[in-house]
């Protein structure tokens, strides 16, 4: 590289040779750090680099903070399961869903049971039935071995959406 185009703290802006830019960066007790070097001619920024260096990690931590990561929560049934216990899993299914979290619902098959496993069918599409007003189904239940199970991913909100339901909530609610 032969020359750069330096920028320095106080705005000005040179195209100059590599050796004089850094001779001048290290003059005001500064680094020269290549910043898009793609550029021509490439472009150099006079500045602190530890400083730089921290500055890039906190905008890291920062975007990490605001990405939501979507988790599979997995509830499991067995053919005879009772209405109580159905019920009781269908709202932690519902609750998962509202916060934007997949729900895998399998039915376990254990010994003479696997010869029902229209039972089992039978329940998951129930279970997808009852909560397709929170979530879509991915695709069919399966059987795999001695489970069948059905995936149901949550329904994404408009904007506006959120917008109404933040507007409903009582004034003294929080998150």
């Amino acid at each position: 590289m032969r020359e750069v185009r330096a920028v320095f703290p106080d705005g000005t802006v040179e195209i100059m040779p590599t050796a004089a830019a850094i001779r001048r960066a290290q003059d005001m007790g500064l680094d020269l750090i290549l910043v898009a070097p793609t550029a021509e001619p490439p472009v150099a920024k006079a500045m602190d680099y530890g400083q730089w260096q921290y500055e890039i990690k906190k905008k890291q931590q920062e975007a990490k903070k605001k990405q939501h990561v979507i988790q599979v929560k997995e509830l499991k049934f067995r053919p005879n399961t009772d209405d109580h216990d159905y019920e009781f899993k269908k709202n932690h299914a519902i609750r998962f869903l509202q916060e934007g979290n997949r729900v895998k619902a399998v039915v376990q098959f254990r010994g003479r049971e696997i010869a029902h496993v229209d039972l089992g069918q039978k329940l998951l599409m129930r279970f997808a039935q009852d909560l397709s007003s929170y979530g879509a189904v991915e695709g069919q239940p399966r059987l795999e071995g001695r489970n069948a199970h059905v995936i149901i991913s949550p329904i994404k909100k408009d904007k506006s959406e959120k917008a109404k339901a933040e507007q409903t909530k009582p004034a003294g609610q929080a998150n």
